[in-house]
């Protein structure tokens, strides 16, 4: 296995995690957490599949589409943030509620 699968296959295993902590928990700051996690999981996957030419160069553009959604996830991570503050101070709990269709 070469070492671009096996950050592609490390990122796919942080996607599944973050997508199991995403499913299982109700307190918003651990969904907050497992998006992070499912995000840096899929740049993961993006650089580590980018193309290579002849002289074994990455292509850059992956790369800089990693960098850029860093940049993006950094910032809806600190108004998700925020929004979980909102939430607590109105509601007094930033958990979500059980609500189970009957």
């Amino acid at each position: 296995m070469t070492p671009p699968e096996l950050f592609a296959l490390a990122g796919v295993a942080l996607f599944v995690a973050g997508l199991d902590g995403l499913i299982r928990r109700a307190h918003l700051l651990r969904r907050i957490l497992a998006l992070n996690i499912m995000s840096s999981g899929v740049f993961l996957v993006i650089a580590g599949l980018a193309k290579r030419g002849a002289d074994g160069m990455p292509d850059p553009v992956p790369h800089a589409l990693v960098i850029t959604g860093i940049v993006v996830s950094v910032a809806v991570t600190g108004l998700a943030l925020a929004l979980m503050l909102r939430v607590a101070a109105a509601t007094g709990s930033a958990e979500l509620p059980d609500v189970r269709p009957e």
